[in-house]
């Protein structure tokens, strides 16, 4: 293999979009790009779309078009439970050097610990937690709203929904955060029936910045449910102290909101990520080319 002619590709593909990264073989970014959501939750041949059309792009800006059989590529991709489309997904005909397809999970924990061992927890779209304990591999929850996904926006927003419709019924006192969801549906329950029926774990999450802007204004609603999450991400957490992982990362776009939620017990395991999720497909996508 030589060298002036090896790249490596790592992309990030999740629920709410889709990140990719091209380097040279010492490491200096060749192009970035990003696109729309990969998570396999969504079907195959979206998740494939997206996964492609940010790879085309990093490779396109790096001036490396058509080159693709000297990339090395591997994905940290959400929704890899559901076998039959990841397998599905494998089968698909590409033109690069190599192709790896993993939990993002497991990408995360890489570049969080530069491949040490060690935890994250990903407060997100959706919520996980995966470990890496001497040669061993540790995970609990990630089995995808609305089963799972406790401490995620989607399960945020969700709640948020919920107290909506209780303070419209006069059940609990309305806030202006509750007030403010119902007004986002025109204060008509109906129509958050209607949105319900077709929305999916990324609609739900959107809520989730409203409800860190009103916690930020003394909103007695908005709180009760970033602690009611948190607890979900503390609980994840406590999963992966118990199989041993002493250090974990807490990682996503929901990580600065829950973590002052989380008890002291478990901030003093949290560290900081020396890598994100890309940084951990760029090292998977090394490994997979060296073997």
């Amino acid at each position: 293999m030589s060298e002036a002619r090896t790249y490596f590709l790592g992309i990030d593909g999740g629920g709410t979009g889709c990140r990719a990264r091209l380097v040279d073989p010492h490491g200096r970014v060749l192009g970035e790009s990003r696109s729309g959501p990969a998570s396999l939750r969504f079907g195959v041949d979206v998740a494939w779309a997206s996964l492609m059309a940010a790879a085309s792009a990093a490779i396109g800006l790096s001036g490396l078009s058509g080159s693709a059989a000297t990339v090395h590529v591997a994905v940290g991709l959400a929704g890899v439970s559901r076998r039959e489309a990841l397998s599905a997904l494998l089968a698909k005909p590409h033109a690069f050097a190599s192709l790896a397809i993993v939990g993002d999970a497991l990408t995360a924990c890489l570049g969080a610990h530069n491949g040490n061992d060690g935890g994250i927890v990903i407060a997100g779209t959706g919520s996980n937690a995966f470990g890496m304990v001497a040669g061993r591999t540790v995970q609990a929850g990630g089995y995808g709203f609305p089963v799972s996904d406790e401490g995620s926006g989607a399960e945020l927003g969700l709640s948020a929904l919920r107290m909506a419709l209780r303070a419209y019924d006069g059940r609990i006192a309305l806030t202006p955060l509750l007030a403010d969801v119902l007004q986002h549906f025109d204060g008509d329950p109906a129509n958050i029936v209607d949105w319900m029926d077709r929305a999916n774990a990324t609609d739900y999450a959107t809520f989730a910045p409203m409800i860190s802007r009103h916690a930020a204004t003394g909103d007695t609603a908005a709180p009760a449910l970033i602690q009611h999450s948190a607890n979900g991400i503390a609980e994840l957490a406590n999963a992966l102290i118990a199989h041993g992982v002493e250090r974990i990362a807490l990682m996503g776009s929901l990580a600065p909101v829950f973590e002052p939620y989380l008890p002291i017990d478990v901030r003093q395991h949290l560290v900081p990520a020396a890598g994100d999720a890309i940084s951990g497909a760029l090292l998977l996508a090394r490994r997979t080319a060296d073997r």
